[in-house]
């Protein structure tokens, strides 16, 4: 006997638990479907699961010639501190991966979200992880615009690699 996979949820979502299963399950659809690009934001990413072997697994099932990803932070020393398989995995695969620092430093500017073409999360209040994740065409639409916004104003950062002397 076989199970389907469990289809993305939609609607709104509540509290640590859900976004952190949230963001699990949405890289593992990502790699099971091949979604083409994916772009994530957050201030820090300090409370994003980025250090589990299973995220970082279906990151790596991701990761293939034509995909494309961008983050978005204030900042990437949480990520360093606090991430080290998804910093490793980074390395590996940063010309895939496009990671860009907001101008404006304050967390709140920066959208805390997931979004493809496919599916959408974004925590609309981060300090309780409180958000919506779904399938609604205009409301993906909205959170694009807002991040392509924040991307057009924002610095390359997070070096793959640092070369020294």
């Amino acid at each position: 006997m076989t199970t389907e996979p469990q289809a993305l949820p939609s609607g709104r979502f509540s509290g640590p638990t859900d976004f952190a299963q949230g963001v699990r399950d949405a890289l593992a659809c990502a790699a099971r479907e091949g979604w083409p690009a994916l772009i994530l934001s957050d201030a820090t990413f300090e409370d994003w699961p980025l250090r589990e072997r299973a995220v970082v697994e279906s990151l790596q099932a991701w990761s293939k010639a034509g995909r494309r990803m961008t983050l978005l932070a204030t900042r990437y020393d949480e990520v360093v501190r606090q991430q080290p398989r998804f910093v490793a995995w980074r390395q590996t695969w940063g010309h895939l991966i496009e990671c860009r620092v907001c101008r404006d430093r304050a967390p709140g500017d920066c959208p805390s979200a997931i979004w493809s073409r496919s599916w959408f999360m974004q925590r609309l209040d981060p300090q309780r992880s409180v958000g919506i994740w779904g399938h609604n065409p205009e409301r993906s639409v909205l959170l694009r615009q807002l991040l392509d916004e924040k991307i057009r104003d924002s610095t390359p950062g997070f070096p793959a690699t640092t070369l020294g002397l």
